[in-house]
């Protein structure tokens, strides 16, 4: 598959999007004033949430845990929160922090996810946007070289940050997940305690903790595999988090 593509700086990408962050990014959004949004999904050892060809990536930014008696993987994002307009884009839909934009804000329209191909229609780039400008895919893969190497800086930012993630998820309460493919936890941590914990865990690594992670799910259907799995449900769901499903009305 071919694609070209050139930005026509319409601004719809910097709208409406949560845009996931490295560590050391969400702590620079967190000193801008910015609000961090914490999103949560994880999936059992028995495999229970993810499809086979999937896991070796999602094992990759995944931290192990305990959920009552059984190991799961939980993933940790941390992203730009952004409803509306992103906070740094100005009248002219121009990024007012260009130089130190995130990793995911220069690799886009490209998906980190090794498993999900770039997918225009998916995109809110207008028609234009894949109508004119330089290649940008030939024969399934990557043109640019630098993007190429962002792209995996990316994926590799995932997964030497996910312990450090965990760590501060345990000092801020966070102990409740979604299971991958069904939804995620989504959580708005007070911005001055999230980063003096960030900087807490990044000045001395922290054991890993004790306490069991819980499973939000959203139906009884599900909730049955998993306490089949030997993991634990949440009983009563604190008012610190919103669980998003993904599941089809």
């Amino acid at each position: 598959m071919n694609t070209r593509f050139s930005c026509v700086g319409c601004g719809k990408c910097c709208n409406d999007h949560h845009v996931p962050l490295t560590l050391a990014e969400a702590r620079m959004w967190a000193a801008d004033g910015g609000q961090v949004i914490v999103l949560v999904e994880g999936f059992l050892g028995n495999g229970l949430g993810l499809p086979e060809q999937q896991r070796e990536h999602a094992e990759r930014r995944s931290v192990v845990v305990r959920s009552g008696a059984s190991e799961a993987y939980v993933a940790i994002t941390f992203a730009a929160y952004n409803v509306g307009p992103c906070r740094n884009l100005d009248e002219d839909n121009r990024c007012g922090i260009y130089e130190r934009r995130p990793l995911v804000c220069r690799i886009y329209p490209a998906e980190i996810n090794p498993h999900i191909p770039l997918n225009t229609a998916t995109k809110d780039c207008p028609p234009e946007s894949w109508e004119q400008g330089p290649d940008l895919i030939i024969g399934g893969k990557w043109v640019d070289q630098e993007l190429a190497e962002l792209i995996q800086r990316s994926r590799q930012a995932d997964r030497d940050d996910v312990q450090a993630k965990e760590a501060i998820c345990a000092l801020l309460g966070i102990r409740t997940t979604a299971l991958k493919g069904d939804g995620f936890t989504a959580y708005l941590p007070d911005m001055n305690a999230f980063a003096t914990v960030i900087d807490q865990v990044s000045a001395q690594p922290l054991a890993a903790a004790e306490s069991d992670w819980l499973f939000h799910v959203s139906g009884d259907d599900i909730a049955g595999q998993v306490q089949a799995a030997g993991a634990q449900l949440v009983t009563e769901a604190p008012a610190n988090y919103a669980f998003i499903s993904l599941r089809a009305a």
